[in-house]
């Protein structure tokens, strides 16, 4: 029962940022999705899709954001 409410909160939540996250590979997003789910589990956080959604965001930003600039080509 848990596993399917997991999924259900997660699969929704995975397809939002991966329409915003177009560059990032959707397995990564669904990986990060289920890690902040797990981090909240642990940490006896209610995972609500509001706040898995917005931490998940802030992960994929930061990847986002760390990758190096593409070289221009000269």
């Amino acid at each position: 029962m848990l596993a399917l409410a997991t999924r259900m909160l997660k699969e929704p939540v995975s397809h939002r940022l991966a329409e915003e996250f177009l560059t990032v590979p959707v397995d990564t997003i669904d990986r990060c999705v289920a890690d902040v789910c797990a981090c909240a589990e642990h940490l006896g956080i209610e995972a609500t899709p509001q706040i898995v959604e917005r931490i998940a965001r802030e992960h994929l930003l930061a990847i986002v954001n760390s990758a190096p600039p593409p070289r221009s080509a000269r």
